[in-house]
């Protein structure tokens, strides 16, 4: 399985942390960004990883953010995608 992988400024810390988990675990993933703790627009990553979802390019989507609300908004805004927190 290979999963697409994205969060905001709000989850970049615990992003970086997931990445150590799957590495360790064998699952094969794509970061998707963001890149640091600058501020960035999360439905910006949302539609990014939703839309390569949605085009089959990876089985499942791991997006994070403060509350994992407005990702999961977000990425339900893309056809043929279903997100849930």
């Amino acid at each position: 399985m290979k999963i697409a992988l994205a969060a905001d400024h709000a989850g970049y810390e615990e992003k970086e942390k997931l990445k150590k988990t799957l590495d360790e675990i064998g699952i094969e993933y794509d970061d998707l960004g963001t890149n640091s703790v600058e501020s960035v627009d999360y439905p910006d990553y949302a539609r990014k990883v939703g839309e390569a979802v949605g085009r089959g390019d990876y089985e499942q989507g791991l997006l994070v953010c403060g509350s994992g609300t407005g990702m999961a908004i977000a990425a339900n805004k893309v056809r043929g995608v279903r997100a849930a927190v």
